[in-house]
């Protein structure tokens, strides 16, 4: 049998309106908060959560993610609640190990793609701006980066969406996409906010970039092209490897994953016992 999802109350047309109404204001939540940040270039906010600048990113950050997490909730089977701190665990961890060393990669939203895959765009979100959060009460300097995180939840949901993980060869390139967009929109971020990159290897990348006569945000961006859309490609193949090797049951407890039929093969099809409707959670 597969996972129940949460839903109290019946999925009727006014709940899923409300649902895509809080999506849309917990993204314009997180939008607004990386304008601000963008165009007032707080300085103070690499002082940690007790600066003005802080509690405003943190604030409109933490607003953002709540209401994306409050619209897919009743969607949400018990697996995904259970999975989600482990995954923002598995971007904590392996972001700070990857950004000390001299590897001009992130790996930091492992966690974040596999939720995306498994639950779809909005929880992608949720736990892309979630995991920037909590990090950033260890480093202060990811907070900035949020919106970045929940962007790269988002676009691997949908192309979860639309079937790309449903050939092999098409994962990578979907997260090689994925990593230009994220790419170009963390720029400005680590330009205007930091006047740099935090990670050893990127800041080197930049560096010499500075040193050929390229501007502060030409460099960066040169740098995130270069490392954002490797970094992703790599973590879309990761997660796709991952889900593929859980067992097929575990993967039909996501409905998700059963709707849109997120994985290749008919052994992905919804069973007889979900057709017949004993797990119709909806996705988000």
């Amino acid at each position: 049998m597969s996972s129940p999802s949460l839903t109290l109350p019946p999925q009727t047309p006014a709940n899923a309106r409300n649902r895509r109404l809080l999506e849309i204001f917990g993204a314009l939540a997180i939008a607004g908060t990386y304008i601000y940040l963008v165009l007032n270039q707080p300085a103070d906010i690499t002082g940690g959560p007790g600066s003005a600048a802080a509690l405003i990113a943190l604030s409109g950050f933490l607003v953002g993610a709540v209401l994306l997490i409050v619209a897919v909730l009743p969607t949400l089977p018990v697996s995904t609640l259970v999975l989600i701190p482990v995954a923002l665990v598995l971007n904590i961890v392996l972001g700070q190990f990857v950004g000390s060393t001299l590897v001009p990669f992130y790996l930091d939203a492992i966690g974040t793609v596999l939720i995306a895959v498994l639950a779809g765009p909005a929880a992608g979100a949720a736990t892309g701006a979630l995991s920037s959060i909590v990090w950033s009460f260890f480093n202060p300097t990811v907070l900035p980066f949020a919106a970045g995180a929940a962007l790269i939840g988002c676009l691997a949901g949908l192309a979860a969406r639309y079937g790309l993980f449903r050939r092999f060869y098409l994962v990578p390139v979907a997260g090689f996409l994925t990593g230009i967009i994220g790419g170009v929109v963390s720029a400005p971020v680590a330009a205007f906010v930091f006047g740099g990159t935090s990670g050893l290897a990127t800041g080197a990348i930049v560096s010499a970039f500075r040193s050929m006569g390229d501007s502060l945000l030409a460099a960066i961006t040169k740098q995130a092209l270069i490392s954002d859309p490797m970094d992703k490609a790599i973590v879309f193949t990761l997660v796709a490897l991952l889900v593929y090797a859980l067992p097929r049951r575990t993967r039909l407890q996501f409905p998700f994953v059963r709707r849109h039929r997120v994985l290749a093969g008919r052994d992905d099809r919804p069973a007889p016992d979900v057709q017949s409707g004993k797990a119709t959670g909806q996705d988000s």
